[in-house]
């Protein structure tokens, strides 16, 4: 049997077991005896945002939204799709695709290994034909208008156009309908080859689990694989933003906005640190109890689906508001004066006390989820780093490194305000 690597949470009394495959793929089971279900993620560290990349010694450029096209056309086989096999175990299936990967996921209360075997067995077998390519096309065309009205949708991509210059998180992660009409088989196994090697990618189970049954069926499911290297190349992106405001009409009845500060994105032990010290900094600033958040929902220029977070992931990050405001301007301009306040003034620091066990039992009770707690050591891995070391990071803040985070994030030559209005 493998031999597992524990890796513990003595604070939250939590353990992830880890062990790296035969075949180079790397599988974390996090145990929750006693728990009714089981949850299972298989993914690959690759997203909307790697459409340029090096392989096999070649440079190669692949059409926008590949990556979200290739996730759709991967549950598709010659005898079938992978939901009718799904439906006989009684599984719940389901794939995203994000800027910076691709996950493959199933929940269960029964029947375990039988679907955990078909999670593995489909992923590893693509079968791409220009019948079944050109239908695709057709129907992601039809998802992809859908997103173009969709004023949520709009409101973020636009704020996202407006903050970078070249990163290809910009760009809509299905692609565009011209941009999806140049997808080919031959495109479609290129990217496959490149990024669903094994060794690009992960299996994270939670649950009730015997950590060997999972091997066993690994082991049996598998195919041998020879280790291939892929680099995503990406443009250099400058520090500063590419306009300060951006607005569109839609079909809303009371606008919408984000309103965000570019950030410089990190991997690793760093990304974590950010994360938890900008979630805290968050929660000083216009959390529910802050002075700024009872100010705007007082003065009714914000409601209660006002919404704070730090978009992060490979290569890019943000720290992003939204919500609805018939005044959006001033919303923004709110918010640079009062973090402007706080980096002047500093931080209270019972205020940032309050903040740090607020972000610190949030992330705690992630770890009561099967689904949560896989979906985070996905997301956590593919950035270098383990769900612990967030909550670690979060448990020993302390305010000096609070403000300093504070004191970077908030520039008014990084930021820019995004409006959805309504049809005049």
């Amino acid at each position: 049997m493998a031999e597992f690597k524990e890796i513990k949470s003595d604070r939250l009394n939590e353990k992830i077991l880890y062990t790296r495959h035969k075949s180079g793929l790397d599988i974390y089971i996090a145990p929750k005896a006693g728990y009714s279900s089981q949850y299972a993620i298989f993914g690959t560290k690759y997203g909307s945002i790697d459409n340029h990349f090096r392989f096999e010694g070649e440079d190669i450029t692949v059409p926008e939204g590949i990556a979200h096209y290739l996730e759709h056309k991967l549950f598709e086989s010659e005898d079938g799709d992978a939901f009718s096999r799904y439906a006989k175990t009684g599984a719940s299936a389901n794939a995203y695709t994000s800027f910076d990967k691709t996950c493959y996921l199933f929940s269960s209360t029964s029947r375990f290994k039988e679907s955990l075997e078909i999670l593995l067995d489909f992923v590893q077998h693509p079968y791409f034909t220009e019948q079944t390519v050109k239908k695709e096309q057709g129907i992601i065309g039809q998802e992809i208008k859908m997103y173009d009205d969709s004023p949520d949708w709009r409101v973020f991509f636009n704020l996202l156009g407006a903050l970078y210059h070249n990163h290809p998180v910009k760009i809509d992660i299905a692609g565009t309908v011209e941009s999806i009409s140049r997808i080919t088989p031959e495109l479609l196994y290129k990217c496959y080859g490149a990024f669903y090697n094994l060794s690009n990618m992960l299996l994270c189970v939670s649950g009730d689990i015997d950590p060997n049954d999972v091997i066993k069926v690994v082991d049996r499911v598998i195919k041998d694989n020879e280790p291939k290297k892929v680099e995503s190349i990406f443009d250099p992106e400058p520090d500063t933003i590419v306009k300060p405001r951006t607005e569109q009409q839609l079909s809303v009845s009371v606008p919408l906005f984000n309103f965000g500060f570019k950030d410089k994105p990190a991997l690793g032990k760093e990304a974590a640190r950010k994360e938890a010290l900008t979630d805290i900094v968050l929660e000083v600033v216009c959390g529910e109890a802050s002075p700024l958040y009872r100010r705007l929902y007082d003065s009714g220029l914000i409601n209660a689906n006002f919404s704070k977070q730090y978009f992060s992931g490979r290569s890019f990050a943000s720290v992003i508001f939204g919500g609805e405001s018939h005044y959006p301007d001033k919303v923004a301009d709110e918010i640079i004066k009062e973090t402007n306040r706080l980096k002047k003034e500093g931080m209270n620091k019972d205020d940032f006390e309050a903040a740090k066990r607020t972000v610190y039992g949030r992330l705690a009770v992630t770890f009561d989820s099967v689904e949560n707690i896989a979906n985070n050591i996905a997301a956590c891995r593919f950035m270098d780093y383990l769900p612990f070391d967030v909550i670690d990071e979060a448990a020993n803040a302390e305010y000096n490194s609070a403000q300093e985070r504070l004191n970077e994030i908030f520039s008014e030559e990084r930021c820019a305000l995004s409006v959805i209005s309504p049809i005049k």
